[in-house]
């Protein structure tokens, strides 16, 4: 029997199948005891609140809703001492000497875990001999596979950086237990970071992180643990919190989430990403050893879905109450209506206080747009700056094919944008200057309308700030009214205005059927089928036409009194752009279960969180009036002359690409909304007062990203 202590884990191997195995502190005191499977592996991660033995799913679950994480420190399995490390606890130096080159490899965590790593050079008769500034791509997909390059590794090549890409522990051919968005997987990117950085062909012995999405995520957090040797990183379509995302406003995601969770388990399993277990079966002796402690891998949707209240123990899963640690450049790009993870990640902008340059772009879209060539020579640019550190200049061969390129991979053929800053030769010091004085965000309007291919990813116009939200925005109100009106005051009289469940609206997600065909996103044409709420499913409440132009940016909400009909619902918010053409456009949605009644510390007057602390939560009074803050998820959005905002509540549901959610819906019954008098509920939006210069006209129906079109009613 082997026992290993990892960073806040324990993992046994070569044990008796069944064999319980006690662990006691560093007192001596019973913490829990292990079980070993069949194969004679156990894992602790999670600790129970009472040292009950760990003999399969269900306790694992109640230990991971009621329990503990692993703290550092000695402990001993049936007899046998180990030490558990911190995500601090880093090893000798020299432990990171491990030589690397072009080709297949893995490389050994300071556990005696082993990652499968694909290094890749760029192509020395374009960009001479290495040294080369040098990326990382590390997540639990298959960064590793020598066959199947990722897309920020592919395009990070192409443009003159080394790549290595990295398969987290548990994925793969890599070694240990998978553990999604573990302190465990944080730690092995600082031990990834600091062995790259050591090989002679890395240039400045310093690299950088590239990835959309899962790798964006995982940089966030390796970030956070500050190796010494990281450069900077481009997080591209991120998340501000796991558990956040699997239960948006406290409502379980039965969509993508719970489909994308679904998906990392049965990709963990041995043998689970198909190319694994090619290189098996092709005679990888370090790729079958490490399948073996696949049977203690977690069953993350069935444990996700037992977390129904948030936890302070999964705060060190918490990307947001992690990114003030983050010491090095930021660059940041994600999408509105982002149909993977929506825009939460906006809500975080303003804590990444400790990098010293933040570059953050976002844009109405989908999911993939952070590598499109709407934005994708800003990031060549950020990496040159921060990694490279040179002058960002294209080679121009590369410029050449590009648009071939993007006509394969985004459905149009349009031209990179110029180099900016070659005027300045090779005095990168004057260029760097020049590219730190530019404002930190930068906003992209109309994206899909920029092109003379309708849906195509480019913007039509552009603003920047020096923070999200801008600092001017100011706080507007419009109150809901009986006339199905929101206006500028509200009614002295009191009323109200009603809405039946609609059991089936959560099930209802306007593009579900492209979950298996995710790469449609990046092309101008995007298959939607956005079924409209029966009246009796929903209250509407329209402004009058905007006179002027008007522009909304940041996070907003409605500040609601309801008087609920059952003692547990859940409202969802859409906010739609009634269009002068007679066409109705979405803009945004956000969701809340009002039995989780107490707002987060960083609540203000704009931005809505809650605790969703177990604690902080109670059944609703049916008849009785109630006020609660429903949040709107983040967004920027120009309203011109003659249009006017809809604010539409119902079911969560109907009104998002791919989130569907498990609603506590009762055929029938009702819920009130109240208007004017003691029970005014208002809309509350950030509008940003600046001129911004845009197009006179519309954009075409139907040509926006992440923003479908319908015929607009009169209710």
């Amino acid at each position: 029997m082997q026992v290993t202590g990892g960073v806040e884990t324990l993992t046994v191997t070569g044990a008796d199948p069944g064999e319980r195995l006690p662990v006691l502190d560093g007192a001596g005191d019973p913490v829990v005891t292990l079980v070993a499977d069949q194969a004679g592996n156990a894992f602790l991660s999670f600790v129970p609140p009472d040292p009950v033995e760990l003999d399969g799913p269900d306790r694992l679950a109640e230990a991971l809703v009621a329990g503990h994480v692993l703290q550092p420190g000695r402990y001993t399995v049936g007899g046998t001492p180990v030490e558990v490390l911190g995500v601090d606890d880093h090893p000798d130096p020299g432990r990171y000497d491990q030589p690397l080159e072009a080709g297949y490899t893995y490389l050994t965590m300071r556990d005696g875990v082993t990652l499968s790593a694909m290094v890749r050079f760029p192509n020395e008769d374009l960009y001479g001999p290495g040294p080369w500034p040098t990326v990382v791509e590390y997540s639990g997909y298959t960064p590793s596979d020598p066959d199947a390059p990722q897309p920020g590794t592919m395009i990070a090549t192409l443009l003159g950086f080394a790549v290595v890409g990295v398969n987290m522990r548990g994925t793969g051919c890599s070694g240990g237990v998978f553990d999604l968005f573990s302190p465990a997987q944080a730690a092995d990117g600082y031990d990834i970071i600091e062995i790259v950085a050591r090989q002679p062909w890395v240039l400045h012995q310093r690299v950088g992180m590239v990835g959309l999405s899962y790798p964006g995520i995982s940089q966030l957090y390796v970030a956070a643990t500050r190796p010494p040797s990281l450069a900077a990183i481009t997080p591209l379509s991120v998340i501000d919190d796991p558990w956040r995302q699997q239960w948006p406003g406290g409502i379980y995601n039965s969509g993508f989430t719970r489909a994308w969770v679904a998906a990392r388990d049965e990709q963990t399993r041995a043998g689970g990403q198909a190319w694994d277990q090619k290189r098996i079966e092709e005679g990888d002796e370090i790729a079958r050893a490490n399948q073996a402690i696949r049977t203690q891998n977690f069953d993350f949707e069935h444990y996700g879905r037992a977390v129904e209240n948030y936890r302070r123990e999964l705060d060190a899963r918490r990307v947001s109450e992690l990114i003030d640690r983050i010491e090095v450049p930021v660059y940041l790009t994600g999408a509105w209506q982002d149909e993977q993870t929506g825009s939460r990640f906006a809500s975080m902008l303003g804590r990444f206080g400790s990098s010293p340059d933040r570059r953050f772009t976002m844009f109405n879209g989908h999911h993939p747009d952070g590598y499109s060539p709407m934005v994708i020579g800003r990031w060549f640019e950020f990496l040159s700056f921060h990694v490279a550190r040179r002058v960002p200049e294209l080679n121009e061969m590369i410029r050449m094919f590009a648009p071939s390129q993007f006509e394969v991979a985004f459905g149009y053929s349009p031209e990179l944008e110029p180099d900016r800053f070659t005027h300045h030769g090779e005095d990168v010091e004057a260029a760097l200057e020049e590219y730190r004085a530019e404002p930190t965000v930068r906003l992209l309007f109309e994206n899909g309308a920029g092109h003379e291919v309708p849906g195509a990813t480019a913007h039509r116009f552009e603003a920047v700030a020096s923070s999200f939200p801008p600092p001017e925005v100011r706080v507007r109100r419009w109150y809901l009214a009986t006339d199905a009106a929101l206006v500028d005051r509200p009614a002295d009289e009191e009323s109200h205005a009603s809405y039946a469940d609609d059991p089936d609206a959560g099930g209802l997600a306007y593009s579900m059927e492209l979950l298996s065909d995710l790469n449609r996103f990046t092309f101008p044409d995007v298959p939607i089928t956005w079924t409209a709420f029966a009246p009796e499913h929903r209250v509407v409440f329209d402004t009058e036409p905007f006179e002027e132009a008007t522009v909304i940016a940041g996070a907003g909400h409605v500040d609601l009194w309801f008087r609920p009909g059952t003692v547990d619902t859940a409202v969802q918010a859409t906010l739609t752009e009634l269009r002068p053409d007679g066409h109705e456009q979405r803009i945004q949605c956000g969701w809340h279960r009002p039995q989780h009644r107490v707002e987060s510390s960083d609540a203000d007057e704009l931005w809505v969180d809650y605790t969703f602390l177990a604690e902080h939560r109670e059944p609703l009074e049916p008849g009785a009036w109630m006020r609660f803050r429903l949040p709107l998820h983040p967004f920027a959005q120009l309203l011109r002359p003659g249009s006017r905002l809809r604010l539409q509540l119902s079911t969560p549901g109907r009104d998002h690409p791919f989130w569907c959610f498990e609603n506590p819906t009762v055929p029938g019954a009702t819920h009130d909304v109240g208007l004017g008098g003691a029970h005014a509920s208002a809309l509350v939006l950030p509008v940003w007062p600046v001129e911004v210069e845009h197009p006179a006209d519309h954009p075409a129906p139907g040509s926006l990203r992440g923003q479908p079109v319908r015929p607009a009613t009169g209710d």
